[in-house]
């Protein structure tokens, strides 16, 4: 029953095949091996590149130190001419660039027609040319020299060996520098260069350890060497030096060999197959992270661009190297009225008015030339646009370089404003200044209406007195009539004369005109305001004195607004020391001097009480006045005119140690310095 009742056995799970256990290892220990020899060799790989990189980056340093130690040579020898003109000079301060530069064997002075006229050699070694006399070997020399006189520069010989006592020699060259004055050949400079010295002045002491340097012919021969190793072949650069008339090539060859493997694959195999596919991931996901990054950044960086540029009121147009427009922002599309697609197309720029474009062509050839326009990337100039309407209009742009990621040059930028508003302003400020202008000269002529009533009451009474003289002689005739009528006659046209000349005066200084600066003396401005500076200063009881030079500086000027300059400054000078300064001292000062080759100054000096520090502040204000007659546009007008002209207005109070005296001074261009002066063109 018991055997019955017992359960069946349950039947084991079938056991994989052994092959299919071991075929993940099978194929693991394959992949370990093939990255196990990857690893290996791209670790030997990697050392042999730095090997090679160091060797390469000795090799142009030390050409580069070659050419720099012979070109500072080369200095040296040119500026000997001018530091020793004389034979004697000459040998010694050879003697002493000789004892100073350890590459120099030998220097000679040679005459036009290669005679030796002096010869210093190397203090540090015996004399070069022992064995083999130097005229033996001069064919070399020869030829550069020839060279050089042809070229007007230094030039060196090819290389050549010069053998010495004891079975040794060495290989030099020769560099010869033409030696010229008054337009004449006057000789050679031949200098001689130890090539071995060359080479150890170009390796550092570190370098001399581990590389061996030398100059090599195109077929390997070795001309010179320098470094304690030998080189070991395996790592090694060579690099060219190129001098005036001659080539050297120079070859560093590092004394380490293969790469060793011990420490090398000891290192890779326990780092590298632990950290290696981890590291990898991590640089994937960090390099895909950084690359989302940066693709987003970039695209909102272009989108804020976009934003900005047609957001902008300031036109902006790109051109390539053929001066076509490749880029066009809205502002300038509407600037000039046509869309960006007919500024890409149509050839010339229909922006160009047609009666300039011969003019604009010329110009956009220079500028795409590259020269001008790579100097002045940052100046801006003015021309003249056309609208698609045909309206013409004033422009400033400013371009600067279009280079892209290689750093090479592409195109041009330009920053196009438009400045026919800003010209319109000028205009109307312009015509509102002129106005002003002649409503300030009005108002001069009206305060000098009391003084011409003055002045003409004197002829004016003058001429009724010898008029009634003259009837009363025609009344009663006797003998002398005639002569008395006569002189009394001559009197009454002397003073309509002298009453002519006043009314003159102050009719040349209020009529208008045309605004023109021209070179004038510093004498004929003042004589043209002096007649009516004198009648205020006859009236107020002053003394006009001039101090100027003679003779008298030129200047360039607007002659009618300086005029005004001047009468204004005077007459406020004189009403200055109307009421505090005492008679006897009432001198109002007109002082000119060239105080600079470009400058003339012009001062107006009183001797009244001074300008307080609370009217000194608010002075050169427009309508701000101290007198209830004036109008407070005097000083602002002149300070105006002034700066028109690119000169000053200034003031000094008080001038005199006890206080009191006041001088204005002004600058206006001299005439030489204005027309040294040439205008930029657009």
């Amino acid at each position: 029953m018991s055997a019955e009742l017992a359960p069946a056995p349950v039947a084991a799970p079938p056991r994989p095949p052994r092959w299919r256990r071991a075929l993940p290892w099978v194929a693991l220990v394959p992949l370990l091996l093939v990255a196990q020899s990857l690893l290996v060799w791209l670790t030997a790989n990697y050392e042999s590149t730095r090997a090679q990189e160091r060797v390469e980056a000795v090799a142009a340093e030390a050409a580069s130190e070659v050419k720099r130690d012979v070109a500072h040579n080369v200095q040296a020898l040119q500026a000997l001419q001018w530091q020793a003109p004389t034979p004697e000079q000459w040998h010694a301060e050879a003697a002493r660039l000789v004892g100073t530069r350890h590459v120099l064997l030998r220097l000679e002075r040679r005459s036009p027609a290669m005679a030796l006229l002096d010869a210093v050699d190397s203090p540090f070694r015996p004399p070069l040319f022992v064995h083999l006399p130097r005229p033996s070997m001069e064919v070399e020399a020869e030829l550069a020299c020839s060279a050089a006189r042809r070229s007007a520069a230094a030039t060196f010989s090819r290389s050549y060996f010069v053998p010495q006592p004891g079975g040794l020699g060495l290989e030099v060259m020769d560099v010869c520098i033409p030696v010229q004055g008054g337009g004449r050949d006057q000789g050679f400079v031949l200098g001689t260069f130890s090539l071995a010295g060359l080479l150890d002045g170009a390796a550092t002491a570190e370098q001399a350890r581990s590389h061996e340097l030398s100059f090599v012919e195109g077929d390997g021969t070795r001309l010179a060497r320098a470094g304690m190793p030998r080189g070991a072949g395996v790592y090694h650069a060579e690099r060219v030096v190129d001098l005036p008339g001659f080539t050297l090539q120079l070859r560093a060859d590092s004394a380490e060999g293969h790469p060793r493997l011990i420490p090398n694959l000891t290192t890779g195999l326990v780092m590298g197959l632990s950290f290696a596919l981890f590291a990898l991931v991590v640089l994937l996901l960090r390099d895909v992270r950084r690359r989302a990054l940066a693709e987003g950044a970039l695209a909102e960086a272009l989108a804020f661009r976009k934003a900005m540029e047609d957001s902008l009121i300031t036109g902006l147009r790109a051109r390539d190297l053929q001066g076509r427009i490749t880029y066009a922002n809205p502002a300038f599309c509407a600037m000039v009225g046509f869309t960006p697609e007919e500024l890409r197309q149509i050839d010339p720029p229909p922006y160009w008015p047609p009666e300039r474009s011969g003019e604009y062509q010329e110009r956009q050839a220079v500028r795409m030339a590259g020269g001008h326009a790579l100097q002045a990337a940052r100046e801006g100039f003015e021309t003249v646009f056309m609208r698609k309407n045909g309206e013409r209009f004033p422009v400033m742009i400013f371009e600067a370089p279009l280079v892209d990621g290689h750093g090479r040059h592409t195109g041009w930028m330009s920053a196009v404003l438009d400045v026919s508003a800003q010209r319109r302003i000028e205009e109307l400020s312009r015509q509102q200044q002129e106005r002003l202008q002649a409503t300030a000269r009005l108002a001069t002529v009206g305060e000098m209406a009391s003084l011409l009533s003055h002045e003409l009451n004197q002829p004016l009474a003058a001429i009724a007195s010898y008029a009634s003289g003259s009837l009363n002689l025609i009344a009663e005739p006797d003998g002398q009539t005639l002569a008395l009528l006569k002189q009394a006659v001559q009197r009454i046209a002397e003073q309509a004369e002298r009453a002519g000349r006043v009314i003159k005066s102050v009719h040349d200084f209020v009529r208008r005109r045309e605004q023109a600066r021209e070179p004038i003396r510093a004498d004929q401005l003042v004589d043209a305001v002096l007649p009516l500076v004198r009648l205020q200063a006859r009236k107020s009881g002053s003394r006009i004195e001039i101090d100027m030079p003679q003779p008298a500086p030129r200047v360039v000027c607007d002659r009618t607004m300086l005029e005004q300059v001047l009468l204004n400054l005077t007459r406020n000078g004189i009403q200055a020391m109307d009421d505090t300064t005492p008679l006897a001292d009432r001198v109002l000062t007109l002082r000119v001097r060239q105080t600079h080759e470009r400058w003339v100054s012009f001062s107006v000096i009183d001797a009244g009480p001074g300008i307080a520090a609370d009217v000194a502040a608010r002075l050169f204000t427009p309508f701000f006045t101290t007198r209830s007659e004036g109008m407070g546009l005097g000083l602002s007008l002149c300070r105006t005119v002034v700066e028109q002209h690119g000169g000053v207005l200034d003031f000094v109070s008080p001038t005199r140690a006890g206080g009191g005296g006041t001088e204005f001074r002004f600058t206006l261009p001299a005439q030489a310095a204005a027309s040294a002066a040439t205008p930029r063109s657009p």
